[in-house]
């Protein structure tokens, strides 16, 4: 037995790159939104109290917000999949010739002419089924839908954000002084946008120092930019 046969090859693939994708963006509008919001209010000297209220109101409008988005655009993707998939039944029924010839051009980039394609069309000819699933994949480049995805990804992108949310929140619950709750708030939120800075690059192919320092420099940026335009508008008033 050959040492092919002995360890065959086996192709490993991340497989939730949606899921990813909804906890990426749930989790670092999450920390950052949040974050900026009771830096702006601590510039402004406000109480603590004040700051964990509208912290908390913030986190649950924008992690339904967040939700919600995730969810229309979730079903946003399966509409228009199942529309184009009507669209080329008909064009299979009233223009087949011509979808004979799209199909032929795509297998022409792999350097097959239309008589090595003869019996693939002579095949999609009899199943009209199997016709547009090749046409949805490899002339439109579309996955057929999950239909559970659209609630799935509002739950993912809400939850990562409720999550996200409480990391700069929770020294303002814990701490009665607006000035140390600050600092220990910079200092949570900065250490978790690097571990998930860190984490995300496990999913992105990024480098992990790279994907880092963008999330902590822009989680960063967000944050002073609230916390200085407050700071001038107090002082102005």
């Amino acid at each position: 037995m050959s040492a092919t046969h002995r360890h065959p090859h086996k192709e490993r693939h991340f497989a939730a790159s949606d899921t990813v994708r909804d906890i990426v963006l749930g989790m670092a509008d999450g920390l950052t939104v949040p974050f900026a919001l009771a830096a702006g209010l601590s510039a402004a000297n406000v109480a603590s109290r004040v700051v964990v209220v509208a912290g908390v109101a913030e986190i649950a409008a924008g992690a339904l917000a967040m939700g919600l988005g995730g969810y229309l655009a979730a079903r946003g993707d399966i509409d228009h999949y199942h529309s184009e998939r009507s669209r080329e039944f008909r064009e299979i029924r009233e223009l087949q010739r011509e979808e004979e010839r799209e199909i032929v051009d795509i297998f022409k980039q792999y350097g097959l002419d239309r008589a090595a394609c003869e019996p693939i069309l002579a095949h999609f000819r009899k199943d009209h089924e199997a016709w547009v699933d090749f046409m949805m994949r490899f002339e439109l480049g579309l996955e057929t839908p999950d239909p559970r995805r659209a609630l799935r990804s509002a739950v993912t992108i809400g939850g990562a954000y409720i999550v996200g949310g409480l990391v700069p929140l929770a020294p303002y619950m814990l701490i009665a002084q607006l000035k140390p709750a600050l600092t220990v708030s910079i200092i949570c939120t900065g250490i978790a946008l690097a571990v998930f800075g860190a984490a995300k690059s496990r999913f992105t192919g990024v480098s992990v120092w790279r994907s880092t320092l963008q999330t902590v420099l822009i989680g960063g940026l967000a944050s002073a930019t609230a916390f200085l335009l407050a700071h001038w508008i107090g002082g102005g008033s």
